[in-house]
């Protein structure tokens, strides 16, 4: 059975509600060990292990958010819409994390959420990643260096430190592909009980998960995506196929991954795709739907704006 999608985020959110009430003294950045929460909806993608892995997935708290590491088996958790409100597209949500985390609260479940309130049927794809170190003081410690390794900016109470790029290690074709590959063929597989119309299967990810979300749409031999939203991922030039999907990007100015650059967005106009870029004043890295009093705050609402006017919001075949 898959729950509606308010039904399922309160499942989730009544497992995480201890940790979510230490989220005021979570907010200095420090990891918080937390017990791996149920996911009684989350369906096995059968795509293996990870070499060398030995440890077993763990979660944490930091910065508020529930976060999840270690990851050797990868899942697919449905947020499905109210019938009622239905509108037949499908999004598949790929968090962030530099492939070592993913950010399950900030960039998955809370995002899946808000789709499934504007009638899209989302699909958060809990990916394989590369191992980290058992202990949770000596991957603290790893951390610490990622993020000692970001650009210096001054930063605010509360704020998120800045991860340098997440660079995945061996060719494009990373094991992280297969995993979405095998959930993009499970949602067409089962889009008449999804109520999905797979002329409409789009895909969003943020920081790494945006990374991947690129890599898909240019070199999946299995998925058709009608459209991608790369938010905060890299922004260089790409080769971009004859049927590339439509594009919705999103950085912020003070976001390292920017850094002037706009050739991704320059590689898409000049192939003729359909392609909208949102580069906002601040918002810095990580920030998921928004943050509060940064110009990023609404880009959720001209995401969805922008699949209402390209007419991926139809009514359901």
């Amino acid at each position: 059975m898959i729950y509606r999608s308010k039904s399922l985020f309160s499942i989730l959110a009544t497992g995480l509600a201890f940790f979510f009430a230490c989220e005021v003294s979570a907010q200095d950045g420090t990891i918080y060990p937390m017990d791996r929460p149920d996911e009684p909806n989350a369906i096995l993608l059968g795509t293996g292990g990870v070499e060398g892995q030995t440890a077993e997935e763990s979660w944490f708290m930091q910065w508020g958010d529930p976060m999840a590491r270690n990851i050797s088996t990868a899942t697919l958790t449905p947020f499905l819409p109210d019938p009622a409100k239905a509108t037949g597209a499908a999004v598949i949500v790929a968090p962030g994390g530099g492939f070592r985390w993913l950010s399950m609260g900030n960039e998955g479940w809370e995002v899946a959420q808000a789709l499934a309130d504007k009638g899209i049927a989302a699909f958060v794809l809990k990916y394989r990643l590369f191992p980290t170190p058992e202990s949770v003081e000596e991957f603290t410690e790893t951390m610490n260096r990622t993020f000692a390794e970001a650009t210096p900016r001054e930063e605010t109470a509360g704020e998120r430190p800045t991860p340098p790029p997440a660079r995945p290690a061996g060719p494009i074709r990373f094991f992280q592909m297969d995993d979405a590959e095998a959930a993009y063929k499970l949602i067409v597989e089962r889009a008449d009980e999804w109520g999905v119309d797979t002329d409409r299967i789009g895909m969003i990810g943020f920081s790494a998960g945006a990374m991947l979300t690129m890599q898909c749409a240019l070199n999946s031999k299995v998925m058709k995506l009608a459209f991608i939203g790369p938010i905060y991922g890299n922004m260089g030039e790409v080769q971009v196929p004859e049927n590339a999907p439509y594009m919705f990007n999103v950085i912020a100015t003070d976001d390292f991954l920017f850094n002037g650059k706009t050739g991704v967005i320059e590689s898409w106009y000049k192939a003729g795709i359909p392609v909208e870029f949102h580069l906002y004043q601040n918002g810095g890295h990580g920030f998921g739907l928004g943050n509060p009093d940064k110009t990023s705050n609404r880009w959720f609402d001209a995401f969805i704006y922008w699949l209402e006017v390209n007419k991926f919001l139809n009514e359901k075949k």
